[in-house]
């Protein structure tokens, strides 16, 4: 049987999506048992790719005069997804992210459309999450190997941030599963797939 799990990974920073990421999309009971190893797609609304600069504006944080810009991104990523419905994707950050930065700047944005196609295809939502008193210990960790270390200066955005997630996670239509770092492990996620009839298609 063809494996075709599509996971959406949302969480603030230090929630370990990234690491989470990589470990599913080398996972066998998600993309099947490899003799070698090579590439599944994996993708990110975090990709800094609207302004040609370090740690630019990209689909998340957008500016008001690329809006248009964003939802043809959108668009345009949800088609491929239908053109190449037969596969595995994983994607570190996508719409749920989108929405919170946004709504932080006043600006509310609807993304029913792209969860009714997103639904069609089985995407499910993964919600990385982490005990608010877990934070400052994560913070350490991170600062040993940040190139961005000002962005950790705070941990109340993170918070906030976790918190409005969490409450748009509730009203997607989408499967989603908490998945907390302190608590669970890839094959947890495995699990949650398979009782959900979401490895296939």
């Amino acid at each position: 049987m063809k494996l075709t799990p599509k996971v959406i990974l949302e969480g603030t920073r230090l929630t370990g999506k990234t690491d989470l990421a990589y470990a599913l999309n080398e996972h066998p009971r998600l993309v099947g048992h490899r003799k070698y190893r090579y590439h599944s797609p994996l993708i990110s609304a975090e990709w800094s790719g609207f302004t040609n600069e370090p740690w630019g504006r990209g689909l998340i944080d957008f500016a008001p005069e690329e809006t248009e810009h964003a939802l043809e991104t959108y668009e345009t990523w949800v088609r491929m997804f239908e053109l190449q419905r037969y596969y595995s994707w994983i994607v570190d950050r996508f719409h749920l992210s989108t929405m919170a930065y946004q709504a932080r700047q006043g600006r509310e944005f609807d993304f029913g459309w792209l969860e009714e196609r997103l639904k069609q295809l089985n995407f499910a939502i993964v919600l990385c999450t982490r005990p608010e008193d877990t934070f400052e210990q994560a913070r350490a960790e991170r600062l040993k190997v940040s190139a961005n270390p000002k962005q950790y200066v705070s941990l109340e955005p993170f918070i906030e941030e976790q918190h409005q997630l969490r409450e748009l996670a509730g009203k997607s239509i989408l499967p989603v599963f908490e998945f907390d770092v302190t608590r669970h492990g890839p094959d947890d996620v495995a699990d949650w797939l398979e009782e959900r009839d979401l490895l296939t298609l």
